[in-house]
């Protein structure tokens, strides 16, 4: 049961700080809190954690900019950040964990900022039709937390210069463009900003909790501990992880997302392979790997690894 609420805010917009701070903030959550992270990044195209960097985005474009590329530890897909996005994480022990509660945070905040927000399916949040805010998710033994984006006065004219998005994927949402599926709350809304939205954010967060929300600082952390996790995140191993000579590449797409499988095979067995998904299962690559790897490799092998996501 949650007894006690808190919020932090940081001005960093380095994105692998912020990641270290989201990750430290996890496993210093106490038994009966609930943290409210508020965090922005710059110029940065953030992949789930099980995603191919290149096939994500377009890398060069990016770095020529003077951009990042960060992996989160949560699945799911692809998103640009800028300085007109607000970034939010709601962390917790994993049995206090409330989604609906979480997310109705996020739509009254919205709404008392004269904008009508309703859910869509389990992780978008939408005004007049078009997503604003997409919404993704982690869980390590007992802690969890639940984050994702709001989208103020994010530069979209530069989202097709840096994500790239599969056929497959737009076809199955019946859209032409990333651009179209999206929207900013300022559109809605010339007066809202990032700071008033912050406000109305703690403000629902006591509302929908009934508790008063205490502040908490970046300062209660160690340098080298942030310094350590942000090392981590930054790191080529962490971003762009290992490659293999592949032999064999598979793709599809069920309910459950996209999958890529990338297979070495000898004698007829699976002997290595890479699993690039967008579910937003952030353990899908090791269930995927753990089911395939040293089976035979026949037809069916992609509806194996898509039913491997629901064992």
């Amino acid at each position: 049961m949650i007894k006690e609420i808190s919020y932090i805010q940081t001005e960093c917009t380095d994105p692998y700080k912020n990641l270290a701070l989201e990750e430290a903030l996890l496993y210093d959550c106490r038994e009966d809190e609930c943290i409210l992270y508020l965090w922005q990044n710059s110029r940065t195209v953030v992949i789930g954690k099980n995603q191919n960097p290149w096939a994500e985005c377009l890398v060069d474009a990016l770095e020529a900019d003077e951009g990042h590329v960060a992996r989160r530890l949560s699945g799911g897909g692809a998103v640009y950040h800028d300085t007109g996005n607000l970034n939010f994480t709601f962390l917790v022990r994993t049995p206090n964990y409330d989604l609906d509660k979480q997310l109705q945070v996020i739509i009254d905040a919205v709404n008392s900022q004269g904008i009508e927000a309703v859910r869509s399916g389990r992780n978008d949040i939408l005004a007049e039709g078009r997503k604003f805010s997409g919404n993704a998710f982690y869980a390590h033994g007992d802690r969890s937390y639940h984050h994702g984006t709001l989208m103020v006065d994010v530069d979209t004219s530069v989202l097709s210069r840096y994500l790239t998005v599969s056929e497959s994927k737009l076809k199955s949402k019946g859209v032409e463009s990333v651009r179209s599926r999206v929207t900013n709350l300022k559109a809605l809304n010339e007066d809202i900003t990032i700071d008033s939205l912050k406000t109305a954010l703690i403000e629902a967060f006591g509302k929908v909790y009934g508790l008063k929300p205490m502040k908490r600082e970046r300062t209660d952390f160690s340098h080298d501990e942030l310094d350590r996790r942000a090392k981590r995140f930054a790191s080529w191993e962490w971003l762009y992880g290992r490659k293999i000579d592949f032999q064999h590449e598979i793709s599809g797409r069920s309910e459950a997302g996209e999958i890529t499988l990338r297979l070495r095979v000898s004698s007829g067995r699976i002997t290595d392979l890479l699993v690039y998904s967008d579910a937003m299962d952030h353990e899908a690559s090791e269930k995927i790997t753990q089911k395939l790897l040293g089976s035979k490799y026949s037809g069916d092998v992609l509806q194996r690894a898509f039913a491997a996501l629901g064992e």
